[in-house]
């Protein structure tokens, strides 16, 4: 089975920038300007960017945790096809293994030479266990690299603005428009209306920072 042409799908991408924006928002919204000094805001900045290196480094982990466990799936399947002994029990373990709208059109005579090829693989060419692969590794990289550098845009402002009421009112535009931006694309991959789903992101976003604020998370 090749594996996809991306690394990342888009709607993994979306939620970790959605996720490390919250998590730099639950900082930069609990700050109070009216009584925010320079160390107030260096340590925000300070507390924003290491919360999202551990949360990217956790969500890294998470993501591995979840390749290692589809490469089980397939090894599970790819032995279960070819210690079937009868055709109609291997079909069932590779429709399984087919996405649902697949599966629920394709044929046993067109599952055949699968079973066939999977059956006739060399036991050299069958790992004896799940492993990553270094694209599950680079995946997990990037699922670091995105929680870890959605952080930037909403914190720049207080790096280069030395008035905080006005950097707080830049940084929280930054934030709606990259919620809104990150919710037009997900309405694109999943066939709504994207301007819908980008306020909906942007709504769901401030609610989701309320609420961790709220919690003292």
């Amino acid at each position: 089975m090749k594996p996809s042409r991306r690394i990342l799908e888009p709607h993994e991408r979306i939620s970790e920038v959605l996720f490390g924006l919250i998590m730099v928002l639950t900082f930069t919204g609990s700050l109070s300007i009216a009584e925010a000094g320079r160390d107030d805001i260096r340590a925000m900045l300070i507390g924003a960017l290491g919360c999202n290196i551990a949360w990217g480094i956790i969500d890294g982990v998470l993501y591995l945790m979840g390749c290692l466990a589809d490469r089980g799936a397939e090894l599970r399947m790819l032995l279960g096809v070819r210690v079937s002994s009868e055709a109609e029990h291997a079909h069932g373990f590779i429709a399984r293994a087919l996405p649902a709208p697949i599966a629920a059109v394709i044929k046993a005579e067109e599952l055949e030479p699968i079973r066939q090829r999977l059956a006739e693989l060399p036991e050299a060419e069958i790992p004896d266990r799940a492993r990553l692969s270094g694209r599950d590794w680079l995946g997990a990289l990037g699922v670091f690299l995105i929680v870890f550098l959605s952080t930037f845009p909403v914190a720049i402002p207080f790096i280069i603005m030395s008035h905080a009421q006005r950097a707080m009112r830049v940084s929280n535009a930054i934030a709606v428009v990259m919620l809104f931006i990150a919710g037009l694309m997900f309405g694109r991959i999943t066939g709504v209306r994207g301007w819908l789903v980008g306020v909906g992101m942007v709504v769901l976003g401030l609610i989701l920072v309320g609420l961790t604020i709220v919690l003292g998370g």
